[in-house]
């Protein structure tokens, strides 16, 4: 992949670069072009040549004679050149701030010599021709020099050629080297950055530091950010799969208990030597673990509801120390619990709640009851509406540290505990509590109790 980056960034360098080239060259030669055949009376006269050889627009034919404009003799003056015209045999018939050394006749060698070469007298002459006639202007003193080169066309374009593609040739090769050295820098951590995104396509999550980055640092710096979300997710992910399965397990084996027996006095129910009194028994058997089947099924049904935050809640404004009071009352006056120790206390009887009351009494009664039930029969529990919080207390075994972290955990349900349950009492109380907009918080130690902590906002 490196290697394949490399070539197809070092070809699209030299594609660059011999196109320039080519373009450059085309557009050097249209330039030529364009002055070779630009019209003379559009030159700009910046040079004794360029002037020569558009002054004959300021020339005209009166009487059979060549004869200067206004216009030319201030072009001569601005210019500081004079002029001298012949005619067909080289005599001078006219002339226009000639000086008085100037020739009045010249011959074919004599004007091929000036125009060639600067004359002793300093001035530089150029030759120019209008309607049969030939003129010569002499700029005195001029800057200008002439210089005489031969040059046969053929080899001119010949060593044109090879000096165009030789430097094709050497801008290619330039192009080359340097091309492949950033290349091979950029295309690197290119690379680097498709290989990470391939691992983490085949979750590989661990976090890699790339070694001289560069402009990439940010790009890999978010990378390993994504890696370390990714791998969260993945660890939750596998954690709540664990916690299913043996959620499931555990249903499962709770479903069979009960079923079990159904079918067992389902069975006896048929023989017709039992008693009614037998008869009745075995119903009553088959109706509490009916029942109980039923709170699996109705306990799994909401857990995946507020899991997925598909419950809606119907709010109403609740004056909570009533509320919880009443909660208490119904409790203990429930013969199971009769003998319990309950203590109530409040010091915010104008505490009130925007609240679900079904589920909110639906959570409450399962931190209370994971108190009683988890607890020995002299456990004493204590349950207090705060300033902005519900308290509740027990001093009975605790907690261990290590399955602290998992109490809230949605299938989760102890190991050492011999009372029958679905394991979602405490993930569904604090699943409400959390749809309502609040927060649980707890602490335990082993040996003093166990306190949770209810807040909404």
């Amino acid at each position: 992949m490196k290697w394949k980056l490399t070539i197809r960034y070092l070809i699209s360098i030299l594609s660059i670069v011999f196109i320039v080239s080519i373009v450059n060259t085309v557009i050097l030669i249209a330039l030529l072009l364009s002055q070779h055949n630009e019209d003379p009376e559009d030159i700009i006269h910046d040079t004794g040549e360029n002037f020569t050889r558009a002054f004959y627009y300021n020339l005209s034919i009166e009487d059979g004679v060549p004869v200067v404009s206004e216009k030319g003799k201030d072009a001569l003056t601005r210019f500081g050149a004079w002029l001298q015209i012949l005619d067909e045999n080289g005599n001078v018939i006219s002339d226009e701030y000639a000086p008085e050394s100037a020739a009045t006749h010249y011959t074919p060698v004599e004007l091929v010599h000036k125009y060639k070469y600067m004359d002793n007298d300093l001035n530089t002459y150029f030759i120019g021709e209008y309607e049969g006639y030939s003129y010569i202007v002499g700029v005195p003193d001029s800057k200008q020099q002439r210089t005489i080169i031969m040059a046969d066309p053929q080899q001119v374009f010949t060593y044109a050629s090879q000096f165009l593609g030789a430097i094709v040739i050497v801008d290619l090769i330039i192009a080359f080297i340097v091309g492949f050295l950033f290349s091979t820098v950029l295309t690197k951590p290119v690379s680097r950055i498709i290989e990470r995104i391939s691992e983490l396509k085949e979750r590989k999550f661990q976090p890699k530091k790339m070694k001289r980055p560069g402009v990439f640092k940010r790009v890999f710096a978010n990378l390993n950010d994504v890696s370390e979300t990714l791998q969260a997710h993945e660890n939750e992910r596998q954690k709540l799969e664990q916690m299913r399965n043996e959620w499931i397990s555990n249903v499962s084996h709770d479903i069979k208990t009960p079923l079990a027996s159904i079918r067992g006095y389902a069975e006896l129910l048929r023989n017709d030597e039992i008693s009614p009194e037998e008869r009745l028994e075995y119903a009553g058997v088959i109706e509490r673990q009916s029942l109980y089947m039923k709170e699996l099924l109705d306990d799994f049904n909401l857990t995946m509801r507020l899991r997925n935050q598909d419950m809606s809640l119907n709010l109403q404004e609740t004056r909570i120390e009533g509320f919880v009071r009443k909660i208490i009352i119904d409790l203990l006056n429930d013969p199971q619990f009769q003998t319990h120790e309950i203590d109530f206390s409040s010091n915010a009887p104008e505490l009130t709640w925007e609240i679900d009351q079904h589920l909110m009494k639906r959570a409450l009664l399962n931190f209370i009851l994971n108190a009683l039930i988890h607890n020995d029969n002299d456990v004493k529990v204590t349950v207090e509406v705060a300033e902005n919080s519900i308290i509740i207390r027990d001093n009975g075994r605790g907690i261990k540290k290590e399955e602290q972290a998992q109490i809230f955990d949605r299938y989760y349900r102890g190991t050492n505990t011999t009372s029958r349950g679905t394991g979602l009492g405490l993930a569904i109380s604090r699943d409400i509590i959390q749809a309502h907009g609040g927060r649980v918080e707890m602490k335990s130690e082993v040996g003093k109790g166990t306190m949770f902590k209810i807040i909404i906002k």
